[in-house]
């Protein structure tokens, strides 16, 4: 707000508009509300005691010389609307309009001046802080203002710096599925040799899982996430190499490729769960896990452009070599805790923490507390068979678009785009729509269960009616639609760690992505044996039978309430 006071027909030296002046009678609290109640004029002799003031400073001042100013302040107020009248001249007003306060109010509701000032060149003495009487109270500067990228919510920076890190999670592991029609090509590969390859990733993924949990839960999601990240970008670039020096040595390479994923996710649930609140849980995982989907909507849409102009090697180079620029951007940007952050503010962080304190690193698991959860096992159960439907479509719908739909390989990686572009939509609908549930009294535990119902029953409908379409372009949709409503799956059991066992939520990951992740390794292998002796209806029929077991366990045994302390 700009102050300005000039009485009318008369000459001032000073026009002071950069800052606000707050004049307080030297009187107490409780005595100028008496005041107030008793005449409601209280205002008014705030009013005219200031002018009076800026008057007489402005006339007592030392000038070289007088130049004319004009102000005009036009004042408006509507207590009873709590809105704005249409201005009018100061001296239209009465006295008791132009103290803003009406008789039968106690305080004024808002007041407002709007104020047209010419500028002239003025010369004398400036206002030094002498002449400000003592009950007067500067406030900052109104001209500045912070650029927008430090306004920026810090722990919204997290979760940007984990969405991409888990883009290029993805977009490192599809581009196998695509790379693996021209590699089998040129090496002679069967299928069943194609399924070895494409689970071998797992076994790396599977080693480090739990221990990823319990390394993130004691040194911090920021040093374990960071590795991850850089021993992935290392193992894809190696991967051509290995590739050419032998079988045993790609399945080595792509092993050690999982190691560095296995550690993604749960480094990820604990950086969250220390920044994130529990009213914005689902959206920000969902944002976190629309990386995933996006990655593959990326791996799957370049790779087949790079190897028709590069050849096949090139995918794993370039997309390789992305993650030393995130690493950078890791290491000046993020902070394991909001207690690790010299620069987050203060407002910030009481609404992270709520009111509670951030508790002392993990220094031991208490597993045997942790499995006598009939939650826990509801999370392991339900993940093992969410992943098992997953990982089969991740790994094996180009060869599925290739082999049964006749799409050559640039339209298979086309095609694989789109259900994923579905995930990454539908994940941000339902993280929105589940957070919002909460806000409005819904109970996590209800609200966990209907996301993740809606995770499994979708695929299992979808994949259903896949076995009986005959179109390409029904085929296409029935994807698109089961990976659509797979993704509510990430404000279901994904967001149910961090609900049951915020301060375990890295461990807890870890165990039921485990499950996840043997899921993975036996479904992809399995579907390259069930397609030497049967057809693609038989592993789907399979994937929908795990989906309705997982639906019953889920909606039976698990809860939104935190049972581990």
């Amino acid at each position: 707000m700009k102050y300005c006071a000039s009485p009318k027909n008369e000459r001032f030296s000073r026009h002071v508009t950069r800052s606000a002046l707050f004049l307080l009678h030297n009187c107490s609290r409780s005595t100028a509300m008496a005041r107030l109640e008793m005449s409601g004029q209280f205002q008014k002799a705030l009013l005219d005691s200031s002018r009076d003031y800026l008057t007489r400073t402005f006339y007592n001042a030392s000038m070289k010389r007088r130049i004319p100013s004009r102000v005009e302040c036009l004042l408006s107020s509507d207590p009873i609307n709590n809105g704005w009248l249409k201005p009018r001249r100061w001296e239209y007003f009465t006295s008791l309009e132009s103290a803003c306060v009406q008789p039968e109010y106690k305080l004024p509701i808002r007041t407002r001046a709007d104020c047209k000032a010419e500028q002239y060149e003025i010369t004398g003495s400036p206002l030094s802080p002498s002449d400000v009487p003592a009950e007067a109270v500067m406030i900052g500067d109104t001209d500045k203002v912070s650029p927008w990228w430090q306004e920026f919510p810090k722990r919204w920076t997290i979760v940007l710096l984990c969405f991409f890190s888990f883009l290029l999670c993805n977009m490192d592991r599809v581009n196998m599925s695509i790379a693996i029609l021209p590699m089998s090509t040129e090496f002679n590969w069967n299928p069943a040799t194609v399924g070895l390859i494409q689970s071998s990733f797992f076994w790396g993924y599977l080693l480090t899982q739990i221990l990823g949990g319990i390394w993130a839960d004691r040194f911090g999601g920021k040093v374990v996430l960071g590795f991850g990240v850089v021993w992935w970008s290392v193992a894809t670039v190696l991967t051509p190499i290995a590739a050419k020096i032998g079988l045993p040595f790609l399945l080595v390479m792509r092993a050690f490729m999982g190691i560095g994923e296995g550690v993604a996710m749960p480094a990820m649930n604990n950086i969250l769960s220390k920044w994130i609140p529990v009213s914005e849980r689902s959206r920000s995982l969902a944002l976190v896990y629309s990386g995933m989907y996006l990655g593959s909507v990326t791996g799957l849409a370049l790779s087949p452009l790079l190897i028709s102009r590069f050849g096949w090697p090139s995918v794993f180079y370039a997309f390789g070599s992305l993650g030393s620029i995130w690493f950078a951007l890791w290491l000046s940007k993020a902070h394991s805790s909001p207690d690790d952050d010299p620069e987050l503010s203060k407002a910030e962080k009481r609404h992270i923490l709520g009111g509670s304190t951030l508790k002392e690193p993990v220094t031991s698991i208490p597993w045997r507390l942790i499995l006598s959860k009939a939650p826990v096992w509801a999370l392991i159960i339900s993940h093992f068979c969410h992943n098992w439907g997953t990982f089969i479509l991740l790994t094996w719908m180009p060869t599925y678009y290739n082999q049964v739909l006749k799409f050559n390989l640039t339209e298979s990686g086309l095609l694989c785009v789109l259900p994923w572009l579905t995930m990454a939509v539908f994940a941000n609908i339902g993280g929105w729509i589940a957070d919002t549930l909460v806000q409005r009294g819904v109970s996590i535990t209800n609200v966990r269960k209907i996301m993740q119902s809606i995770g499994f029953l979708g695929p299992a409908l979808f994949l259903t009616l896949l076995s009986k379409v005959r179109t390409p372009a029904m085929a296409v949709l029935c994807m698109a639609c089961s990976q659509g409503s797979d993704a509510f799956s990430q404000s279901g059991l994904y967001s149910n760690h961090q609900d049951i066992g915020p301060r375990y939520a890295g461990v807890l990951l870890g165990l039921s992505n485990t499950a996840g992740v043997l899921a993975g390794v036996f479904g992809t292998a399995a579907t390259g044996y069930i397609l030497q002796k049967g057809s693609w209806d038989d592993v789907f029929k399979v994937s929908v039978v795990l989906y309705i077991v997982g639906t019953v366990v889920w909606n039976v045994f698990s809860t939104g309430e935190k049972v581990l302390e």
